[in-house]
């Protein structure tokens, strides 16, 4: 990175340029959202559901599957980049176009695993605020994270990126 006259922080035209590292973003919604069911707290309809055990049960089996396949596609992801020894953290330069295994399934496993492990949490803490959260959650890492990612990838790989987005989802 470096600076601008203006004083604040310009991307290299090596990276993508994100607004800022996306396990961040999750952390900062997260204890956002934390902090607001305190503050404000709002009701849960699975937590006023206390005299159906059966029903909290499943709401944690449910948070407890998300955050399992989410950890696993992140996971899947992660393997997929150092595999191709092109690094993970945005803010350093791809040295690859990964398009293979679950790269081959959604061009973002790693943002939709943190997704579901981000929705996973909400609900096993029965938090309303934490799913509330999602969408803006959503639309920060759509527009300040993946698109300028998709910019990049297209700037550094041209063809094979294009080729690559007409086939495979960007989410799911």
């Amino acid at each position: 990175m470096s600076r601008n006259l203006g004083g604040g922080q310009t991307s290299a035209p090596e990276t993508a340029g994100v607004v800022a590292r996306p396990p961040l973003l999750f952390l900062a919604a997260l204890l956002l959202g934390l902090v607001a069911d305190r503050v404000l707290p709002l009701p849960f309809a699975v937590a006023e559901a206390g005299t159906l055990p059966l029903i909290v049960a499943g709401a944690l089996i449910v948070a407890g599957a998300l955050i399992v396949i989410g950890a696993a596609l992140a996971t899947a992801g992660f393997r997929n980049f150092t595999h191709a020894a092109t690094p993970v953290p945005t803010s350093k330069p791809v040295r690859a176009l990964v398009t293979t295994g679950i790269h081959g399934r959604t061009r973002n496993p790693i943002y939709v695993g943190m997704f579901l492990i981000y929705c996973g949490i909400g609900l096993a803490a029965r938090s309303p605020w934490i799913l509330i959260l999602v969408l803006p959650l959503a639309i920060t890492i759509r527009y300040g994270v993946v698109a300028r990612e998709e910019t990049y990838l297209e700037r550094r790989f041209g063809g094979s990126y294009r080729d690559y987005k007409a086939r495979v989802r960007r989410w799911l």
